[in-house]
């Protein structure tokens, strides 16, 4: 089971959609109440996944979350619907997660990830049990940073290799690699076997 103060997130319906429009409408003519009512509907699918890609840091997926609803309340006057709303802002907040990360990361020595097996290993053996969801999303919470964020991406938001390229600055090959590293560290620390 996730982390209970990780928020649940909802499938949006055609209503919702409908909805966004009109409410896209009043929040870009200034009517607050409007825009805090995006931000209660969309806010806790973003937070979820920005809550992944900074590694279960809950301050730090916060501090995303606000900069891109800020950056969102700043563009929204602009935005064209050529994608849903809950696209957008979800763009919007991976981005804000990925500065974070990388205006945080401190080099090598933190993306070598030997912390991880440490925080791991220092649990009760009940709650290391192999396959349990809560082992999933603790040992993804260990991954190096970039590592974390290629899975997340790929496996979880289903980015292709290329877009995640872009969005990290890095080599498609590089994407690969770390997606592939990713996986590797996950089944080690999950006690699967190859």
């Amino acid at each position: 089971m996730l982390d209970t103060t990780m928020p649940t997130s909802s499938a949006p319906t055609e209503a919702d959609a409908a909805d966004d429009h009109a409410l896209v409408r009043a929040a870009a003519a200034g009517d607050v109440t409007a825009y805090e009512r995006i931000y209660r509907r969309h806010s806790p699918r973003v937070y979820a996944v920005l809550w992944r890609l900074c590694g279960g840091h809950a301050a730090r997926a916060e501090d995303a979350l606000q900069e891109a609803f800020l950056q969102a309340w700043r563009a929204l006057p602009g935005f064209r619907f050529e994608s849903s709303l809950g696209t957008w802002l979800h763009r919007l907040g991976v981005n804000a997660a990925l500065m974070e990360l990388r205006a945080n990361a401190t080099g090598d020595a933190r993306d070598a990830g030997e912390e991880g097996w440490e925080s791991l290993a220092m649990l009760p053996a009940q709650d290391r049990c192999a396959g349990t969801s809560m082992d999933l999303e603790r040992a993804l919470e260990t991954l190096p940073p970039r590592a974390r964020a290629v899975l997340v991406l790929h496996d979880i938001e289903g980015w292709k290799h290329q877009d995640i390229a872009d969005q990290l600055q890095m080599a498609v090959g590089s994407s690969k690699a770390q997606l592939h590293r990713a996986r590797s560290l996950l089944r080690a620390r999950l006690g699967e076997t190859a």
